[in-house]
């Protein structure tokens, strides 16, 4: 398939495939849930599995125009969706989780239970988001803006493999993976785990993580401007033309993504990776058309 390239494109992708993912939407009360969830049900590639808030869903009378591709699972309230939702997953019965209006606290605990969540015992939990923006010829992709708070080299690793993957998804045969640093250089006193990077490079030429190009430190300038390499006179086969940022740590990853989003004017979407099902897990803050792209991102 050719190179998903916006998010238009994706959609379009999407209705032509014509296969429905089966969402259990959990605690969907809220309005931006369900006009974003009633987006992908027009488009044609979700089933609706509307997990507690049967009420509030069929008040929505432009949403239950879709009611052919809508079912309800009761609930009593929040923690009780979540742990049916996780439930579902593990009996084959949903293929995405959507967080709707509940604390993201209360549905993690679900997807991380021990005994009854959905988190395979050595993977790790991580953050995906994908961009789109008029500066940049093609989406963008990076890690991780709302988990892991420092990653370890295993960690950094994990992300790495779930990055270049989801690229590759995308119809990006050989995604261009950029570690991401203040500088160019490694400095183990400072910053100790850019001394890692050397390690994840040779694993990434190895295959270890499919197909894909990994190189760094570099800063974002770097990373997604041919101009700033050559300008600096640095040798990197990344070349300017990042497809994946994968950030230091939290910090610098959440900065960049709200920075991305307020100035740039940025379409977002999101998803947790690491877990058995992809998990949209927006926030508070994003906008319907954010949480739509994020059930396509999910979806695909």
């Amino acid at each position: 398939m050719d190179a998903i390239s916006n998010f238009e494109e994706l959609i379009d992708h999407l209705r032509l495939r014509g296969n429905r993912k089966r969402v259990a939407v959990v605690w969907g009360s809220d309005d931006y849930t369900q006009k974003s969830v009633m987006l992908a049900l027009e488009a044609g590639f979700i089933e609706a599995l509307f997990v507690g808030c049967r009420e509030s869903v069929e008040k929505n009378k432009v949403l239950m125009r879709h009611q052919d591709h809508i079912a309800f699972i009761n609930a009593d309230n929040g923690d009780d969706a979540a742990e049916k939702a996780v439930e579902m997953v593990h009996r084959g019965n949903a293929d995405i989780l959507m967080k709707g209006m509940l604390n993201t606290d209360n549905l993690l605990r679900a997807v991380l239970n021990k005994e009854k969540g959905i988190l395979p015992r050595g993977n790790v939990l991580t953050h995906i988001t994908v961009a789109e923006f008029f500066s940049y010829p093609k989406l963008l992709f990076f890690t991780d803006s709302a988990v892991i708070p420092y990653p370890t080299q295993e960690q950094r690793a994990q992300q790495i493999r779930y990055i270049s993957h989801a690229a590759r998804c995308f119809g990006i045969e050989c995604p261009k993976v950029a570690l991401i640093h203040c500088s160019e250089k490694v400095q183990q006193k400072h910053f100790p785990f850019t001394a890692g990077y050397a390690e994840l490079i040779e694993r990434a030429n190895k295959g270890e993580f499919g197909r894909c190009v990994v190189d760094g430190p570099m800063d974002v300038k770097c990373a997604c401007s041919a101009d700033a390499v050559a300008k600096k006179g640095l040798l990197s086969p990344i070349g300017g033309e990042a497809d994946c940022l994968v950030f230091p740590d939290i910090e610098a990853g959440n900065m960049f993504y709200k920075s991305l989003t307020l100035f740039a004017h940025a379409e977002t979407a999101a998803v947790l990776q690491g877990t058995l099902c992809p998990v949209v897990l927006p926030s508070r803050g994003d906008s319907k058309l954010s949480k739509f792209y994020s059930l396509a991102l999910a979806a695909l």
